[in-house]
């Protein structure tokens, strides 16, 4: 049995036809055929039902699968692992970020590795934190930056920072002057919020439940930007990071008293995976740029 069985076998069962699989790899149907029977073959089973319309896994294919998407991994893991330089004169990082973090905290991170580490080459994605776990545990991601509510148990997570939500103001709403605003006055506003596709609205409406209260929503966007613009040129307020509001001269942060908003932001990595010099590096220096800031009280307050 070799790798390329493998390769075959998974691309088969992922387009469930020979014919498309054969393409995606660019040979021929008979030789892709021909390989598969060597494996089945081989392995004393048959992979897959060919009776009907479509080519789908028996039994012994849909566990033999699990197993060989899983030797890939391991091989993609070993190839990087080789060409990974401990010096760190080389090599490369793959980041997903959920939304709400590329707004203030990316910018600062990015800018100490890079400053630390030239010549390793960064790929950042902004996603769902359901879609971030499922890349992760595919192997497609190296460290995620998202929300302690981690639904799979094969994720580690490392925390990395609280922060703190606040009512985002224009700077000429009547309450931009107020330090501080309770709950029954949070009750009253008219908002803009992050449709229920982003982890902050469905943190921000177990917040209004848990404390009875139930604000307007008027508008809702699935765009960070599209909500701070709204915000900048309307009335309407918002619930966001409060560390968001402080790169923007238009807008103000209120606090939300006596109880705030807070959520812990983590880091993601899939257990057992290979930890490379540079995710090593990347990852000490995020905990390092997130406690100097805390320090500092530049990202978010308490």
């Amino acid at each position: 049995m070799i790798l390329r069985h493998i390769k075959y076998f998974l691309a088969v069962a992922e387009y469930q036809s020979f014919t498309q699989a054969a393409a995606s790899l660019y040979v021929s149907q008979p030789a892709l055929s021909q390989q598969i029977k060597q494996l089945e073959e081989g392995l004393c089973a048959t992979l897959f039902d060919r009776s009907g319309r479509r080519v789908t896994l028996t039994d012994a294919g849909d566990v033999y699968a699990r197993y060989a998407h899983r030797a890939l991994q391991d091989l993609e893991e070993g190839r990087r692992a080789i060409h990974d330089v401990q010096d760190l004169s080389r090599g490369a990082l793959r980041i997903a970020i959920t939304p709400t973090f590329t707004t203030y905290l990316l910018g600062p991170l990015i800018k100490a590795f890079h400053t630390r580490y030239p010549s390793l080459t960064l790929s950042v994605q902004e996603m769902s934190q359901e879609q971030m776990e499922k890349q992760i545990l595919d192997d497609e991601f190296d460290v995620g930056i998202a929300f302690e509510n981690v639904q799979s148990a094969d994720i580690d997570t490392q925390i990395l920072l609280i922060e703190t939500l606040a009512l985002v103001v224009s700077k000429h709403h009547p309450l931009a002057k107020q330090m501080a605003i309770d709950l029954p006055t949070l009750n009253a506003q008219s908002l803009v919020l992050l449709s229920r596709e982003f982890a902050t609205r469905e943190q921000i409406e177990h917040y209004c439940r848990q404390h009875d209260i139930a604000p307007n929503v008027l508008m809702e966007a699935n765009s960070l930007s599209a909500v701070i613009e709204m915000v900048r040129h309307t009335q309407l307020t918002t619930l966001l990071p409060s560390n968001i509001a402080h790169n923007y001269d238009e807008l103000v942060a209120i606090t939300l008293a006596p109880s705030l908003l807070q959520r812990t932001a983590v880091l993601l990595q899939r257990k057992g995976a290979y930890q490379s010099a540079a995710t090593n590096a990347f990852v000490a220096l995020a905990h390092e740029v997130c406690s100097n800031t805390v320090e500092s009280n530049a990202l978010f307050f308490k």
